[in-house]
């Protein structure tokens, strides 16, 4: 056999080194995206209540208050009954629902001390998403209310 034929293949050891270093590659890029998931839907999560308080500020403008918490957010994109000045649909799309697949809960009128589209010292609803836990009240939850305390204190 000559000495090109005995070298036309790879060795095992060459072939473990090169798994190993694919690995440790793979180990050190799956480390550094870990925590930009969870970021990502934080700050999908932010937004998209962001842009439900822009159409329910529209929604009050247009009907004088807020949606109840029985009409919830569909009275964003349908007209609840009795209620006088809605020109909506107010979201263009289906009332999405929070990046980890659960409903937006919506309480209106809330108990949390924001003030809602018209500046009033009353809180005039509560809207928020349970986080990656899906648990109310633990420390991941994405709320309106912390959202303009948090406004206010970058003030």
């Amino acid at each position: 056999m000559s000495r090109r034929q005995r070298r036309a293949g790879f060795t095992l050891i060459e072939l473990m080194l090169v798994i190993v270093i694919i690995a440790t590659l793979a180990a050190i890029v799956a480390t550094n995206l870990a925590g930009k998931s969870t970021e990502g839907k934080n700050g999908a999560a932010t937004a998209q209540i962001a842009s439900f308080e822009e159409a329910l500020d529209f929604f009050e403008a247009d009907c004088g208050r807020y949606p109840t918490s029985s009409e919830g957010l569909e009275a964003l994109r349908t007209q609840p009954s009795g209620v006088k000045g809605w020109k909506g649909p107010y979201m263009k799309k289906e009332i999405p629902l929070d990046p980890w697949g659960n409903a937006y809960k919506y309480v209106s009128p809330g108990s949390h001390g924001g003030t809602g589209g018209t500046g009033s010292a009353v809180a005039s609803y509560d809207l928020s998403s349970n986080g990656a836990d899906g648990q109310e009240g633990t420390p991941d939850d994405i709320s309106s209310w912390n959202m303009q305390k948090d406004l206010k204190d970058k003030k």
